[in-house]
């Protein structure tokens, strides 16, 4: 279960560099208003609008994997071993000691029977 929790948080770290990656990557709404005026170009390498929507859902795919990969650390970070407990009426054979065989008590008022 330890090679998991290391997959998810590798995948996590590299999701949320993707994420602020790809944020930086995108043009906030204000950059439209001087494109159309004429200053900047409105044409990129995706097209005028293909680069908005292929940033945004690829933005949101990682952000996806980052939340997913979140929520599978926490519940393996949760999952805890639990001991039955004393009054449970199960004792495991670690806890439980060996006991050596007793000598025979014997009884103060029987004499004793030579062998």
């Amino acid at each position: 279960m330890e090679w998991f929790k290391t997959l998810l948080i590798v995948l996590q770290v590299i999701s949320a560099l993707a994420v602020i990656l790809l944020v930086l990557l995108q043009q906030g709404k204000g950059a439209d208003m001087g494109a159309a005026f004429g200053s900047g170009s409105s044409g990129s390498l995706f097209g005028a609008s293909g680069s908005a929507n292929f940033l945004s859902h690829t933005t949101a795919i990682f952000a996806g994997i980052f939340f997913v990969c979140t929520l599978g650390i926490t519940w393996i970070g949760n999952k805890k071993e639990v001991s039955p407990g004393i009054l449970s009426g199960t004792v495991s054979p670690a806890a439980a000691p060996a006991a050596a065989p007793a000598a025979p008590v014997q009884d103060p008022t029987k004499p004793a029977v030579p062998k």
